[in-house]
């Protein structure tokens, strides 16, 4: 597994609601859990840009509504440091994933870190923007 160039602040916790962003079906998703964290006795467990999340689909098309899904998270509010600039985004955005890490729609509307362009290429690829 490839490693992110970037120190990346974890903003993103259990219960957050995110916009998906893109044409899966799923337009707004609660957090839920985070893949390979570490857990600490009453602490929520963290996530950031790059990290896969599991997620429940609270808006959306009807057969996607209360399906538990894997979510890739591709923007972040809370700013982050690559190199000497410090980056930040409008929303927190992320987009559904299947189990090999592949997207499940066929485009994404808004950009995309590029912090994840290494791990996940077939995101980027289907992005409309990588900032």
């Amino acid at each position: 597994m490839l490693g992110v160039a970037a120190r990346i602040t974890k903003p993103i916790i259990t219960g957050t609601h995110m916009v998906c962003d893109d044409n899966s079906g799923a337009k707004e998703v609660a957090v839920i859990g985070v893949k390979k964290s570490k857990g600490r006795l009453r602490r929520l467990p963290k996530a950031g840009v790059g990290d896969v999340i599991i997620v429940s689909v609270k808006k959306g098309k009807p057969g996607m509504v209360k399906k538990k899904e894997k979510a890739l998270i591709i923007r972040q509010r809370q700013r982050f440091r690559r190199g000497k600039e410090w980056i930040a985004f409008e929303d927190n955005a992320c987009v559904l994933v299947d189990d090999q890490k592949l997207p499940k729609g066929t485009e994404i509307k808004g950009c995309v870190a590029r912090e994840i362009s290494e791990r996940f290429p077939k995101v980027v690829a289907i992005a409309a923007a990588v900032v």
